[in-house]
């Protein structure tokens, strides 16, 4: 065994699976990109100040953030989430609204590892800021559920809510604080001690003493402002629409305290109930005044690869399928002829590898077999002197001995044959 290994909750991401990723994030650009939004590249690592704006009551900030001093005695943080740093970069740089950006990559966590769930994990997302419409809390939803569709998943289902404006908020929490406190020692410590911090939270409880409480607890939508109450027929008006179909769920509160009227979650079918958030979002308004900026509306969501990822291989959907080889070089007069002849075919558009150490020709046409190449291209000494190459086609067909000058056009006839054959 290796002398080191990755550390608990970290792991390395292996062919074939980091191809699959790597098109996971190209389908979602592609995805977003064609509605306007274009592509924001944050610091991993960022001053510590930018995450414990997003709410000192949430376990992301008080137990999870890997922040230390660096060493200029600065107190920073590995980004544990992208909203934030969005903000932040909004707050510095004032771009013109409305500003509409896409992101992907790590981000990382201090929890407990688990199925779908990593301490440093991939997210894909967007957000807008300055647009304060309600049809762009219905776009950003779309788009979500078109890059789920892109992705060929059937078993997501979308449920929504609104936290209303912050007074609406800042009533509920009164009644949840009220309610909850009643319940005394009947709800769980772990719960009692969310209350303390956050009387949201304890929505979130999956524990089963909390059930009955959390069910018999107000309901948001009673303390709706006529402004947040139109703000939310309007979003599920335009989801009606787009015949885009969800659930309200009046529990649903969201991670983070930034969060405020439109709030959303995506669950897989196939995950386990207590673990199925695929990714979610909402209005955040207020987050880049709290970050040092103008006062901002902003909305936008997190989409986990890991976890959407299971999905796919839970539905049998997205898989990972490497790029096969169109040519393998089996060159048997000693190297130099497989340097030009991968090269060239490279150059040409060609997917192509060869052999090395001078291994013997069986050796070099088993390297051709396990790479799946579509082609094997061999030269040796009587294809060296006549100037020519043999092509054999690896999945059936004869062979062909043809001119050195006529293999880039050959290939190009014959590989886009057998591509139109598999089609």
């Amino acid at each position: 065994m290796s002398s080191f290994q990755t550390s608990p909750g970290m792991r390395d991401i292996l062919p074939p699976e980091s191809s699959r990723w790597r098109a996971f994030t190209q389908v979602f650009a592609d995805v977003v990109e064609a509605a306007g939004y274009q592509q924001l590249i944050t610091p991993l690592l960022e001053d510590l100040g930018v995450f414990t704006r997003i709410g000192d009551a949430t376990d992301v900030v008080t137990k999870e953030m890997y922040d230390f001093v660096d060493k200029g005695d600065r107190r920073v943080a590995l980004r544990p989430e992208q909203t934030a740093s969005v903000c932040r970069s909004f707050a510095q740089h004032r771009p013109v609204t409305p500003w509409k950006v896409f992101y992907s990559g790590p981000n990382f966590r201090y929890e407990r590892p688990q199925r779908g769930r990593y301490r440093q994990f991939d997210q894909v997302g967007i957000e807008v800021l300055g647009v304060d419409d309600p049809m762009l809390d219905v776009e950003v939803i779309a788009l979500a559920w078109e890059f789920y569709e892109q992705l060929g998943l059937q078993q997501v289902s979308l449920i929504i809510n609104s936290l209303g404006e912050p007074d609406d908020r800042s009533r509920y929490v009164e009644a949840l604080r009220t309610h909850f406190v009643a319940a005394g020692d009947a709800l769980t410590e772990q719960s009692r001690t969310t209350l303390a911090k956050n009387p949201l939270r304890v929505l979130d409880s999956k524990r089963e003493p909390d059930a009955p409480f959390i069910a018999s607890a107000p309901q948001i939508a009673d303390f709706y402002s006529d402004e947040a109450a139109a703000h939310f027929d309007a979003v599920q008006a335009g989801l009606r629409a787009l015949d885009i179909p969800f659930t309200l769920e009046p529990k649903l509160v969201r991670g983070l305290d930034y969060y405020r009227r439109t709030i959303f979650e995506f669950q897989g079918g196939t995950l386990d109930s207590a673990q199925n958030a695929l990714g979610g979002g909402g209005r955040y308004d207020g987050l880049v005044e709290a970050l040092g900026g103008p006062a901002t509306s902003g909305i936008g969501f997190a989409l986990g690869v890991d976890r959407t990822l299971l999905a796919c291989d839970d539905e049998g959907v997205f898989g990972a399928e490497p790029r096969d080889l169109d040519a393998f070089v089996v060159d048997v007069v000693g190297g130099i002829e497989a340097v030009k002849l991968t090269a060239e075919l490279r150059q040409a558009g060609f997917a192509a590898d060869r052999g090395y150490d001078n291994r013997s020709m069986k050796a070099q046409m088993k390297l051709a077999n396990r790479s799946n190449a579509a082609v094997a291209v061999i030269v040796g000494e009587d294809e060296l002197d006549a100037k020519t190459v043999v092509v054999k086609p690896m999945r059936g067909g004869d062979q062909q001995t043809i001119p050195r000058s006529e293999l880039i056009a050959h290939l190009s006839r014959t590989l886009s044959q057998e591509s139109g054959n598999h089609d």
